[in-house]
């Protein structure tokens, strides 16, 4: 999996609060799965930290295979409060993006710099 700069992890966190407020997020592996499968997934973040491994696995191959953009981050317990829970969550997918639209567009550059 692709190391991504804490930077770019940082604009993914607030892409994810803002799409939160002004748009629409999926939450947890199966709806982030869903999402995916339809091709409504602009941005899916998945956490790193994630026991065991295999629960998100699939998810780097499916976005690939949909040409969906992803991006790796270090924690679950900053995903689950960037989407607004008290828990944390493995994987989370903006489906709307409201006003991170110019947010997600800096992560897409950052991640064709980086491949």
């Amino acid at each position: 999996m692709a190391e991504v700069s804490k930077e770019t992890q940082e604009k993914a966190y607030e892409a994810v609060e803002i799409a939160k407020k002004t748009g629409k997020l999926k939450k947890g592996v199966n709806e982030v799965t869903k999402a995916v499968e339809r091709g409504i997934a602009k941005l899916v973040l998945i956490a790193l930290d994630v026991n065991p491994p295999e629960i998100t696995m699939h998810l780097p191959a499916l976005c690939e295979e949909k040409e969906t953009l992803f991006i790796n981050v270090a924690s679950r317990e900053e995903l689950g409060a960037a989407a607004g829970l008290t828990v944390p969550t493995a994987t989370v997918a903006i489906i709307q993006e409201g006003e991170s639209s110019t947010l997600i567009k800096e992560i897409k550059q950052a991640s064709k710099i980086s491949k």
